[in-house]
């Protein structure tokens, strides 16, 4: 079995607060996934949202657990509009995010997404965007709040 690679696509580190951070002109051929790593912290405590190709259309879905100090649980709702959302907390220590198949033009697109607050909590979302067009950008919102100075989001081609 081939060694999968990390390629460097994208990094922006925020000299101050921005509500919103956008990959674009994201290349369709040369990996078969991608990776978003993100290290720093948000304004408040809500929703990150992913939106595919600027789709805000009912066209994401969504299951997910987690557990944290005050008990674990799970949740799925399905026709989500504006994009595909996991919770995330003021102290973001990491959220990492898996787009399969980004690329494929038979397929909907799956994404996994994992985040962790060191303070009380783990999350883990499985995601799908309904559509089978090659995600050629992702805009990442966290919803009600900004970004802070200091965050750090990477974007990453697996080349296989």
């Amino acid at each position: 079995m081939p060694t999968s690679t990390y390629v460097a696509l994208a990094t922006t580190t925020l000299a101050s607060a921005s509500s919103s951070v956008t990959f674009s002109s994201i290349p369709t051929s040369g990996y078969r996934d991608l990776v978003l790593v993100i290290n720093g912290t948000n304004s408040g405590s809500q929703d990150l949202k992913f939106i595919f190709n600027g789709d805000t259309g009912s066209n994401y879905s969504r299951v997910a657990m987690y557990g944290q100090s005050s008990g674990i649980g799970s949740f799925s709702d399905n026709g989500q509009n504006a994009g595909l959302w996991a919770s995330v907390q003021t102290v973001l220590n990491t959220v990492i995010a898996n787009i399969m198949d980004y690329s494929a033009t038979d397929k909907h697109k799956t994404v996994l997404v994992r985040s962790d607050n060191a303070g009380d909590r783990v999350r883990a979302y499985a995601g799908r965007w309904a559509s089978t067009s090659a995600i050629t950008s992702i805009q990442l919102d966290p919803t009600g709040t900004s970004w802070q100075a200091g965050t750090t989001i990477s974007l990453y081609g697996i080349a296989s």
